[in-house]
């Protein structure tokens, strides 16, 4: 029997949220240890897409966290031994309507007047990018600093140097409860054993809020599932992500003019090649709890979709599908956050489908906290407290 093992901060989660903390953690000397309940990267780190985006992101606090999280990958590309399959191809937007290129202008506008590096396309602009978009497509949008990475790669890659930094990871460790003691130690029980910490980081994705729990804590977190295809790269369709601008309206609950099915289960164009020369076609979003079986109703409409825009598509080969869970949150910000009514924990979760591209800027932000440092970044937005600001009505 292990004994009781203790560290000065342990972090729950073996994602790439997990992963981040502890690279930046352990590289600012913190004393770190990663609690696993399966193999790293075996949630939802593995179920994405690679993107590092602000081409998506709301214009303001939003894409401006964005743009630091891609300065900070540039930087991990030549810090980190392991290479992640980093690529900074830019990104586009494309829009089939008036009302949309309409709607992109504005889009471009805000992130234009916010410091960003976004432009607007036209027609022949789609015909240069690539010959085998559909021909009626009006134009759309492209934001040069967007890059893409391999999501297992990086994770990986983070971990690998976080213990040459000295962290220490715990793969299939199961936390199963969780108290504090008199002194405000947290008392940690996994299936491999007792820890104690002085503070606790849970990183634990839509797991979050089953951990928080523990300690009578509610956390705003629900999965929101989405599908995924990985097709053969028989033709050179493209050389970097696309999305559809409708995917911006499905992402933050709009209105969009799509048949039912579409519009039910949230199915969205985006394209995304791969360094192993295949392409992703996604996406999809639906509550439907912890369920992560795919849905051959859903895979219908997103390949569908893809032929909208990319009609030659029809005889590529589909290698395989999946379905992953995103931890969604209300108003689409992640929580990175000390928890004001237990001293020394913190979350680092809810960052649904931006959890690659936001990665490394939680890691970076959850380490200025446990070191007491002014933050990259304004926290304020991303506080827990936001989702307890109760309307007193007289």
């Amino acid at each position: 029997m292990i004994g009781i093992q203790h560290s000065d901060i342990v972090v729950i989660g073996g994602g790439i949220m997990g992963a981040a903390i502890a690279y930046y953690g352990s590289k600012a000397g913190l004393e770190i240890t990663v609690l696993e309940k399966s193999e790293l990267a075996s949630g939802t780190s593995s179920k994405c897409d690679g993107n590092i985006l602000a081409i998506d992101k709301d214009p303001g606090f939003d894409s401006q966290m964005s743009l630091k999280s891609q300065e900070l990958v540039h930087q991990l590309d030549k810090d980190l031994e392991l290479s992640f399959e980093y690529r900074n191809p830019g990104s586009i937007l494309v829009c089939e309507n008036d009302a949309e290129m309409e709607a992109a202008n504005q889009w471009v506008s805000k992130q234009v007047e916010a410091g960003l590096s976004f432009k607007m396309l036209d027609r022949q602009d789609l015909r240069n990018e690539s010959k085998y978009f559909a021909d009626d497509l009006y134009g759309g949008l492209e934001c040069k600093t967007d890059s893409t990475v391999n999501p297992y790669m990086m994770t990986f890659s983070m971990f690998h140097s976080a213990e040459k930094q000295g962290a220490i990871i715990h793969k299939n460790t199961e936390v199963t409860s969780m108290s504090r003691n008199v002194s405000g130690e947290f008392l940690i029980e996994t299936t491999k054993g007792q820890f104690t910490a002085k503070r606790v980081v849970n990183a634990a994705g839509v797991w979050a809020p089953l951990i928080g729990q523990m300690l009578g804590l509610n956390i705003p977190i629900v999965p929101r599932k989405g599908q995924l295809i990985v097709a053969s790269r028989q033709q050179p369709v493209g050389l970097r992500k696309v999305m559809e601008f409708g995917y911006l309206i499905s992402k933050f609950g709009g209105e969009r003019s799509v048949d039912l099915l579409t519009e039910k289960y949230g199915v969205a164009l985006v394209f995304e090649p791969t360094e192993a020369q295949n392409f992703l076609i996604g996406s999809s979003r639906e509550f439907v709890g912890f369920n992560t079986k795919v849905d051959y109703k859903v895979i219908r409409q997103i390949a569908k979709r893809a032929l909208r825009f990319y009609p030659q598509m029809a005889d590529m080969t589909v290698i395989r599908t999946y379905a992953g869970l995103r931890p969604w949150t209300e108003d689409h910000l992640p929580i990175i956050s000390r928890v004001d009514e237990i001293p020394g924990y913190y979350i680092a979760a809810g960052h649904e489908g931006d959890g690659i591209s936001l990665a490394a800027v939680t890691g970076k932000l959850i380490e200025e906290m446990l070191s007491d440092k002014e933050t990259c970044i304004p926290i304020e937005p991303l506080s827990l407290g936001r989702f307890r600001q109760e309307v007193v009505h007289s």
